[in-house]
């Protein structure tokens, strides 16, 4: 994927940004450098690699002290949600502002 010079005008508009010619091809170059380093990323076979717990634990054999998963607040959610205009099954209703 990369972006052309009116994406990155268009993202600059939508962010409500004033960029100049100069500064919107600068941010071009960057962002898909960005974007090809991404890709490369992904190029790479993961296959058969497992997944870190923790970022030492690709150099240390140590076992990590985690603390026991358990709520230490009361719930409250209810008492939070009393102000709110309306909620339904525990979550905010919000009005729809995207089509």
């Amino acid at each position: 994927m990369s972006l052309t010079l009116s994406d990155v005008k268009r993202i600059a508009n939508l962010a409500q940004l004033e960029m100049s010619e100069n500064h919107a091809a600068t941010a071009l170059e960057e962002l898909n450098g960005i974007f090809a380093l991404a890709e490369q990323m992904q190029a790479v076979d993961t296959s058969g690699v497992d997944p870190l717990s923790h970022p030492l634990a690709a150099h240390m054999s140590v076992a990590l002290r985690l603390r026991e998963d358990a709520a230490t607040e009361p719930n409250l959610r209810d008492n939070y949600q009393q102000v709110a205009p309306k909620t339904e099954d525990g979550l905010y209703l919000v009005p729809k502002v995207i089509d």
